[in-house]
């Protein structure tokens, strides 16, 4: 299957260091190559990938000062891609604002958007109204239920190359926070919990230029960070990710909003570290309780969890991660979306098609 990637420009694909949507669609592309599609990347330049890479910039977005304005990148991006539409069985879109909702209105070609962030927000609903047949993809089922007329083809959560981490059976004796210096992921709670314990954290996070970040950040969080149990290691990138992870005791995930996914918690479960996460968005969908971690509602509850974890099985942790977000299980139920758009399934002309769409490549 001829395949079009189309994700943001803000990060690289894979991203240095933070960067969720852009690193689950290299490992998307990566593992549809893998299972034979021809896939096209339409990135910034600093990208890798083994697809066909389109270099629509020399360097992300967010590592290039010279941006003032990331709308017009995003502009043509979009036109690139639909110069080049022809070429592709179907074309996906991680692209943020839905831009592409206009143009491919009047276009007959297969596509398929992902969803990877927040739908609570309420200057949305106009655009998505105007387009109640565009295909659309959920990261989890909690993600969708701010939007309700519009043509869900399915839910596809998150994945990891298998290989990417590793079980860490012997942890070491800190609790572990990655994320945004921001109130939605509340650090400053990871660190309370943390201190109630008696337990050493250390915590990974990202500066952002948001004046409200900065404002939490100043009062509630660098006031902690002082503290001898403390300890800021900053914004860690893929490759520090499977120590730093795997060889705490366990990932605290105190957020206070709707997460439409995630991707740290699968990335602790691959190493087999439990992840104690508080009841918001999709966190009951993504956990099992006792097995992948310890869903809580408060800070009391979280202490009482990491009372548990000496007897926690973290072989059946990366077992759950295995059998639910792998890269692979990932890949394949974003083909069956494919098929669907194509109809390729299971139905009277399925074969049929598939067939065609095989003499067509050839």
């Amino acid at each position: 299957m001829r395949i079009a990637q189309v994700p943001p420009l803000t990060e690289a694909i894979p991203p240095r260091q933070y960067g969720g949507t852009e690193r689950v669609v290299s490992y998307l592309t990566e593992e549809l190559v893998r299972q034979g599609h021809e896939v096209t990347l339409f990135a910034s330049g600093d990208s890798q990938t083994s697809a066909e890479l389109v270099a629509l910039r020399e360097r992300a977005l967010r590592h290039d000062d010279s941006v003032i304005d990331p709308i017009y990148h995003l502009l043509a991006q979009i036109d690139a891609v639909l110069e080049r539409a022809h070429e592709f069985d179907v074309i996906h879109f991680h692209s943020d604002y839905y831009a592409h909702f206009l143009p491919l209105r009047h276009l007959d070609v297969p596509h398929l958007t992902t969803l990877h962030g927040r739908l609570d927000i309420a200057d949305a609903y106009p655009l998505f109204a105007r387009f109640p047949h565009e295909p659309l993809v959920s990261i989890s089922n909690h993600q969708r239920q701010p939007l309700k007329d519009v043509n869900w083809l399915d839910t596809v959560y998150h994945g990891l190359p298998e290989s990417l981490y590793h079980l860490h059976e012997k942890p070491g004796d800190y609790l572990a926070f990655i994320g945004r210096f921001s109130p939605e992921k509340a650090p400053h709670t990871a660190i309370e919990i943390a201190l109630r314990a008696g337990l050493p954290i250390k915590v990974a996070a990202k500066p952002t230029d948001s004046q409200t970040d900065e404002d939490y950040f100043n009062t509630k969080v660098k006031p902690l960070l002082s503290h001898p149990l403390v300890d800021f290691v900053g914004e860690i990138g893929e490759s520090e990710k499977n120590d730093f992870l795997g060889n705490a005791r366990a990932l605290l995930f105190p957020i206070t909003w709707p997460e439409p996914f995630g991707l740290v918690m699968i990335e602790a479960m691959a190493c087999g570290t439990p992840v104690i996460a508080f009841r918001q968005g999709s966190v009951p969908e993504v956990m099992e309780e006792g097995r992948s971690g310890f869903v809580i509602d408060s800070v009391e509850q979280a202490v009482a969890a990491l009372e548990k974890l000496d007897t926690f099985d973290r072989r059946a942790c990366r077992r759950y991660f295995e059998t639910r977000f792998s890269a692979t299980a990932m890949a394949h139920n974003y083909v069956r979306c494919y098929e669907r758009l194509l109809g390729l399934g299971d139905g009277p002309h399925g074969a049929d098609n598939r067939a065609a769409l095989r003499r067509a490549a050839a």
